[in-house]
């Protein structure tokens, strides 16, 4: 994974505490470390936050108009997500304040932003 800015490594850090929690409650691993298929989701995860064209000014997964995981992967992101959401008050105060805050910006579609500058021209 390359280098993130403060805001992507805070959506990375997030990232993997809900994947241990959810891997911790399903997959009965109670180690500090995700077992394998938790941690290949979070390689794709992290994968997929590299190349976010958003970059920095990326919004929360739920309010981003651009799908860039994979049908089975969103499935399995919004599987751990909905589980480990409302943990993550307990567990990770800071965190899931952060992640409630940074849910509150929109974006737009990159292509509306093309066509606006096109238009402009």
């Amino acid at each position: 994974m390359m280098k993130l800015s403060k805001r992507l490594s805070r959506e990375a850090r997030t990232m993997r505490a809900m994947v241990r929690i959810y891997c911790r409650d399903w997959h009965e691993h109670r180690d500090c470390h995700p077992c394998d298929a938790c941690e290949a989701f979070l390689e794709y995860a992290g994968q997929r936050l590299d190349k976010c064209p958003y970059g920095a000014a990326k919004p929360t997964c739920a309010n981003c108009p651009i799908h860039c995981y994979k049908p089975a992967r969103r499935e399995q992101a919004r599987a751990i997500m909905r589980h480990a959401g409302p943990r993550m008050m307990l567990r990770h105060p800071w965190l899931a304040l952060r992640h409630l805050l940074d849910g509150r910006h929109r974006v737009e579609h990159p292509m509306e932003l093309r066509r606006r500058r096109l238009a402009e021209r």
